[in-house]
């Protein structure tokens, strides 16, 4: 996942004001001269020295900290806290459990715990599969992180990646219906990441792994997937997979090419660049070469990476050698899951004819979208304030949603491209231009596409355990 940046947003300015000094005249103009807009004053409590919140439309967070230098150069006034509206949602969490049925009265209680439960208990004990119909397995997901890929934050801890992981699992809730409980590790080793995965796997229908860094991603993911018999799905990978091979089912559709006849160069090869290019491979490419600091990636040079070396045993069929502008020549796709800036205009320019542009770095891609505009047919980024969002959910809670209907034992490679076939689809032929080439994440047809797509190829590929009358009574 990235950060977004927002064009403004509003703080709010707690103050504690000596009216003898400072008044709230001076107080708006010291604020309106560092260019911020004063949207609301509310009185805390009043007197000689009083306590105000002042909300202030405010640029970024540059431009916040510019007020407070301001505020606290005004003799009487002491700045005691700045929060904003994001800050104040997050205040206690933003997600909570709650319980199903009242519990009002002895025989409330006796039924929903002891002496009740425990015939449920050996229910379960008997037969393990009554886990998914008597408890949360059933609807529950655990998201799991150890912080050390959080958004563009990079390696920030486990603590503070919990806002990420709460806001995930939300997001499973709002969009899907599926209930999702955020877990973040004090750990980085992978062993004890997959020991303690597989330990509290038994309440879980499924397992989100999220902000996870490369290469360790691949081999956590890898063991757990062998290991357990619950879908593990490493969202910033496959996820990111799904929604760029639905974007560019579309594009190509704008452009009249053909899956097998085109060149496509994806810059940055960690877990979400390899994981494009297997599922961009899986859907029919031929030629996709791999850029990453070194150059190409080919087969006749030695990586000390095994996971490059075996991108480079799929990937370059012509050997193509050399840095990013080198081998986009006449290319007709270009991924982007890099870095900021590093595409020219003078590397569009040398592409084929109607070139497709996924520049998804956030939050500054790998050109600024205006200027690549006159020289690309489709552009599409992973930014909100853009045309063509590249956006992760569009995928995980379709996927998720079918996976736990049909009980699959996995998420493999046949569930993934009808995910992306899915997805692709929401845009009708009508609807279909350069700027409209992926659906909304707010438009609700995609989670049940998404989720028939996904049960269907689940039953195709033998992974569903559930009968087909079942899951879709769900």
């Amino acid at each position: 996942m990235s950060v977004t940046s927002a064009a403004g947003t509003y703080m709010i300015f707690r103050l504690q004001i000596d009216k003898e000094f400072t008044s709230l005249g001076d107080i708006a103009a010291a604020i309106e001269k560092t260019g911020g807009d004063i949207v609301g004053i509310d009185v805390i409590s009043s007197g000689r020295t009083s306590t105000v919140d002042i909300t202030v439309n405010v640029l970024d967070q540059t431009h916040s900290r510019s007020i407070v230098d301001s505020l606290e150069r005004l003799r009487g006034v002491k700045v005691i806290n700045v929060s904003d509206r994001t800050f104040l949602v997050h205040l206690g969490g933003k997600i909570e459990i709650a319980s199903k049925i009242p519990v009002k009265n002895r025989d409330d209680l006796s039924r929903v715990y002891t002496p009740g439960v425990a015939n449920v208990c050996m229910a379960i004990a008997e037969q393990p599969n009554k886990a998914y119909s008597l408890t949360i397995k059933r609807n529950m997901i655990a998201v799991v992180s150890d912080g050390t890929a959080v958004l563009g934050l990079g390696d920030i801890g486990p603590m503070a990646a919990m806002p990420v992981m709460e806001g995930k699992a939300m997001l499973f809730k709002e969009f899907a219906g599926v209930d999702a409980f955020p877990i973040c590790l004090d750990t980085k080793d992978p062993d004890e990441i997959v020991r303690i995965v597989k330990a509290i796997a038994p309440a879980f229908g499924g397992i989100n792994l999220e902000d996870i860094s490369s290469p360790r991603c691949f081999e956590i993911e890898e063991r757990l997937k062998r290991e357990l018999d619950i879908p593990v799905f490493h969202d910033d990978q496959h996820g990111t997979a799904v929604v760029l091979l639905a974007g560019l089912l579309n594009a190509l559709k704008i452009t009249g090419k053909q899956m097998s006849d085109i060149k496509v160069v994806v810059n940055g090869i960690g877990a979400a660049g390899i994981a494009c290019s297997k599922m961009l491979l899986a859907a029919g490419v031929r030629n996709l070469i791999g850029v990453d600091r070194d150059g190409a990636i080919r087969r006749n040079a030695h990586y000390d990476n095994p996971h490059w070396a075996a991108f480079a045993e799929m990937t370059n069929p012509h050997l193509e050698a050399g840095g990013l502008s080198d081998v986009i020549r006449n290319a007709d796709v270009f991924i982007g899951v890099s870095a900021p800036n590093i595409l020219k205009v003078e590397d569009i320019r040398s592409m084929a004819k109607d070139p497709i542009v996924f520049a998804m770095a956030n939050p500054i891609p790998e050109i600024d979208p205006e200027l690549a505009k006159p020289y690309v047919r489709v552009m599409a980024t992973g930014r909100s304030d853009k045309p063509n969002q590249i956006n992760n959910v569009l995928c995980f809670p379709g996927i998720f949603r079918g996976a736990l209907d049909c009980r699959a034992s996995e998420i493999n490679e046949g569930m993934k491209l009808a995910a992306a076939q899915a997805i692709a689809s929401v845009v009708t032929d009508e609807e279909l231009n350069e700027t409209y080439i992926i659906p909304s994440v707010f438009n609700q047809k995609v989670v049940e596409k998404v989720r028939e797509a996904v049960v269907e190829a689940a039953y195709r590929t033998g992974v569903a355990r559930r009968t087909a009358r079942d899951a879709n009574k769900e």
